[in-house]
C-alpha cells in the first residue's frame, strides 16, 4: 500500500475482524457510478487475503467513522447489529440558523427509486424516523449540534435537519445557502458504540472532525 493510501486510511480501530477508519469528506465508501477509487477498494488492497465488506454507508461529502469487516462472519454480525439498530451513533453537524438547546425531530421520509434525495411526507408510505439533537455551540449564523439518528433512513440527518429549517452548512442539495469548494458538508460521524460481533466486548470509538473550514473556525477541528 502506498503512503497516499496509508494517509487516506486514517485507522481508528483494528483487530483480526474489524477495521474502522476516519473518512475524509470527498471519498466514497463503496464504488459508485463516478468510477472514482473508493475506501473499500483501498482496504481490499491493504488486506488482499481478507473477505472485506462494509455494513453501512457514509455519504461522499460526509466525514467520520466507517466500519469495515475483514471476514464474512464479522460482516454478518455487523449487518445484524445495524439492521437491528444496536449500533449507537452520534454525529456532529453545523447547521444554518439558531436552534433550541435540545429536541427531537420526528418525520416520515420517502426515498423514491432513482431519486438522489429523501423527502418528508405526511403519508403512510414514508419511513418513520426520529432524530435527537443537542446544541453544543450557537452563533449568529450557525449552530453546532450533536445528533443521534434513529431509523437509519437514506439521507436521514440531512433531510430531517433541512425539514426543520436548519440545513447543514454546505448541503445545497437540501437547501443550504451555498456550497463548499471541496463539496463537503459539515456533517461528521463522530462516535460509534456497539458489541463486537465476534468477541462480544463493547467497542466505543470517537473520531476527530476535520481540522479545516467551519470546524477549525469553531475551534473544534481535530
Amino acid at each position: 500500500m502506498s503512503n497516499i493510501d496509508e494517509a487516506v486510511l486514517d485507522v481508528v480501530f483494528q483487530d483480526a475482524h474489524l477495521l474502522v477508519v476516519n473518512k475524509s469528506p470527498g471519498w466514497s465508501v463503496q464504488p459508485d457510478r463516478n468510477g472514482d477509487r473508493s475506501l473499500l477498494q483501498l482496504v481490499q488492497a491493504a488486506h488482499p487475503h481478507c473477505a472485506i465488506g462494509s455494513p453501512h454507508r457514509l455519504d461522499r461529502p460526509v466525514s467520520g467513522l466507517v466500519v469495515f469487516a475483514l471476514d464474512s462472519e464479522a460482516l454478518r454480525g455487523m449487518d445484524r447489529l445495524y439492521r437491528e439498530q444496536q449500533v449507537a451513533k452520534s454525529y456532529l453537524a453545523v447547521v444554518e440558523g439558531a436552534t433550541g438547546q435540545e429536541g427531537m425531530l420526528c418525520h416520515r421520509l420517502l426515498h423514491k427509486g432513482g431519486s438522489r434525495k429523501a423527502e418528508t411526507t405526511g403519508h403512510g408510505d414514508g419511513r418513520e424516523v426520529q432524530l435527537h439533537y443537542r446544541t453544543r455551540m450557537q452563533g449568529e449564523r450557525y449552530s453546532l449540534l450533536e445528533v443521534e439518528p434513529q431509523g437509519g433512513a437514506f439521507h436521514q440527518i440531512r433531510a430531517q435537519l433541512a425539514a426543520a429549517g436548519h440545513p447543514i452548512k454546505g448541503d445545497v442539495k437540501y437547501g443550504a445557502r451555498r456550497g463548499e469548494k471541496d463539496r463537503s458538508i459539515a456533517l461528521h460521524a463522530w462516535r460509534l458504540r456497539f458489541q463486537h460481533p465476534i468477541s462480544a466486548k463493547e467497542v466505543s470509538l470517537e473520531a476527530p472532525v476535520p481540522n479545516a473550514g467551519i470546524w477549525r473556525a469553531l475551534g473544534v477541528g481535530g
